[in-house]
């Protein structure tokens, strides 16, 4: 059994990462960490089946990194995850780990970005590398990416990679590493593709295997929203929708804290950012500001928000919604202290759904989904806050004497109509908050299923969407614009192995092309079809003619518009395919 009261100190890292990680609140490390650090500080291969959030990332930089030789301006460690989002967010959290190491570059490589850029990067000698699969196996295949001096692998989130298709350029790339390095393999499964893999590139790995004992107080009611349009607008009404005592916005970035308080502020609210660059005593009053009622909102990153114990907070949102279950446990428990009841919401786009599903299964609880807080509502909300202001102010002693300006201003105006002046001055004391807002521009791909699926509205202003996953999948697949789709041909297909998860893996992994933006994807023999939107830039498009799916070229051509059908022929269409079905199918109905 592993001590527990083990620190960082005593795995035996450098002074530089022992300081970065005390910079970012790290003093103890996790179950996880304890494990996998002494074998791969000696040089170990390590097999670890643990979920996101339980400190995986750190269990194997930080050892990787603590034996980086930053003489050589070459790429030493090199990290393969699934998406462009976690390879961003990894090479950030590499960075501030090795803050203190001087002349440690770290660099992300990922579909959708420009070469040229990640050509001069990668000209600069970065020692830590993380990327995707098919951006990495470009390179290589282009020699634009040197491994020789590699000494250290990584596969994060394997189960992933192979879930969105990726296995196979993983073992390509495997296939191109020195003789001699270090690897290390984490995944929440062990299907048996990966453990072939194990197999083949491993060498006698040490296995870990951490389970996941995540709970949350049953006193905190968990939500979620999936984010459209502008999320400042989106936040700006939820707060005036909800009712709390005090709130805590968490985001993943300094900058973001500035932004979302300015925004707040200038709508008339009580706010203050709490971030990093704050110095202690900046920090310390910013806190007592919210204890005592000074400031109703806090809007922080996590690392400035460590250690944050303030009762009245009853509300928590995650306008960044975390990479890991831990740290979004962490932020919920600031709210439901003390006996109390708390609510968290989460902003979620549809690219981050894997993070939440992946929230969802360690907490081993489903989280429902709420809607974005109408225009009416809001108007209704307004009204009501509006008249109680007057109502307070209609027992005022001095209440006379304005009565008396409003006769002067009458008179000096030639303003007969007391009812128009009153609207006048009811229109200048709104401010900043409109009494009247203009209906809500319909969500098209939501609206006909909100309709249908109109529930009480809770006492907080939101509307709980109680609807299954199932329904949930089927709706986001049926809200394609088929009038605004393109035709195009993928010179690969069943014969190559291809299935229609890999399609749509390296399509919006590439791309960095959202879900609604793929219609039909067709499977043929020798090649296949895909609709996309005619909204994808030309450069995105471009990128797609360097895309492999399973290790082959998909060199994609475009056909043409996709006919606009009726309803009736949509689905006398739809009738006559599932005729044809056999050895087909589409995105919709994968």
């Amino acid at each position: 059994m592993v001590d527990v009261k083990i620190s960082f100190v005593d795995l035996g890292l450098k002074e530089s990462i022992i300081s970065a990680l005390k910079d970012m609140g790290y003093l103890k490390p996790s179950p996880i960490q304890l494990e996998c650090i002494p074998y791969l500080l000696s040089g170990r291969d390590v097999l670890g089946m643990a979920q996101t959030g339980s400190g995986k990332t750190a269990a194997f930089s930080l050892p990787l990194m603590n034996n980086i030789d930053v003489s050589i301006k070459a790429p030493q460690i090199l990290i393969l995850v699934p998406t462009r989002e976690l390879a961003i967010q990894l090479a950030e959290a590499c960075r501030k780990f090795s803050k203190y190491i001087q002349g440690l570059k770290v660099l992300a490589i990922y579909g959708g970005q420009r070469y040229d850029i990640q050509l001069r990067s990668l000209r600069q000698g970065p020692q830590i590398i993380v990327g995707t699969p098919g951006r990495l196996l470009d390179h290589l295949k282009r020699n634009t990416l040197d491994l020789s001096n590699l000494c250290g692998v990584v596969l994060d989130e394997a189960d992933e990679m192979l879930r969105m298709g990726f296995i196979e350029d993983v073992e390509s790339i495997m296939t191109k590493m020195p003789a001699e390095h270090q690897t290390a393999l984490f995944s929440a499964t062990m299907p048996e593709v990966i453990r072939r893999i194990t197999k083949r590139f491993m060498n006698d790995p040490y296995e870990v295997r951490i389970q996941s004992n995540s709970t949350t107080d049953p006193n905190i009611s968990q939500y979620y929203w999936t984010a459209y349009g502008s999320k400042k607008d989106a936040l700006v009404r939820f707060l005036e929708t909800e009712k709390f005592d005090a709130a805590i916005i968490f985001v993943r970035t300094q900058n973001a804290t500035l932004e979302v308080n300015e925004v707040l502020e200038r709508n008339g609210f009580n706010s203050a950012a709490l971030n990093g660059d704050m110095n202690q005593t900046l920090r310390e009053q910013t806190v007592t500001r919210l204890k005592d009622g000074r400031i109703d909102i806090l809007i922080a990153t996590d690392v400035a928000a460590r250690g944050l114990d303030v009762e009245r907070i009853s509300l928590v949102i995650n306008y960044d919604i975390p990479i890991d279950a831990q740290s979004y446990i962490h932020r919920i428990g600031r709210t439901g202290r003390a006996g109390r009841t708390g609510r968290a919401l989460s902003f979620v786009e549809n690219r981050e759904r894997r993070l939440l599903r992946n929230i969802e299964y360690i907490m081993k609880l489903t989280i429902p989904e709420v809607e974005l807080p109408n225009a009416e509502l809001l108007c209704q909300l307004r009204l009501e806050h509006f008249t109680a202001k007057i109502q307070k102010q209609l027992v005022s002693d001095d209440l006379h004497l304005y009565g008396e300006l409003l006769k002067k201003i009458q008179l000096q105006g030639h303003l007969q109509d007391i009812e128009i002046l009153a609207a006048a001055l009811m229109k200048i004391a709104q401010q900043n908050r409109p009494l009247i807002l203009p209906p809500d521009i319909p969500r098209s791909q939501h609206r006909e299923f909100y309709h249908r699926n109109k529930k009480r509205q809770n006492s907080s202003g939101m509307r709980s969407v109680t609807r299954t996953r199932y329904a949930a999948r089927q709706n986001r697949r049926e809200r394609h614009d088929v009038s605004e789709m393109q035709l195009y041909r993928l010179e690969v297909g069943r014969n190559d192995g291809v299935e229609v998860r890999h399609i749509v893996g390296a399509i919006a992994n590439e791309g960095d092309i959202n879900s609604r933006y793929i219609g039909h994807i067709r499977l043929f023999s020798t090649h296949s079809t895909i609709e996309l939107s005619k909204g994808i830039s030309g450069e995105v498009l471009q990128n797609f003619t360097h895309t492999r799916i399973l290790n082959k070229q998909m060199n994609i051509k475009l056909i043409g518009d996709v006919p606009q059908y009726t309803k009736n022929e949509r689905r006398n269409r739809k009738h006559d395919s599932e005729q044809r079905r056999l050895g087909r199918r589409s995105w919709r109905n994968s």
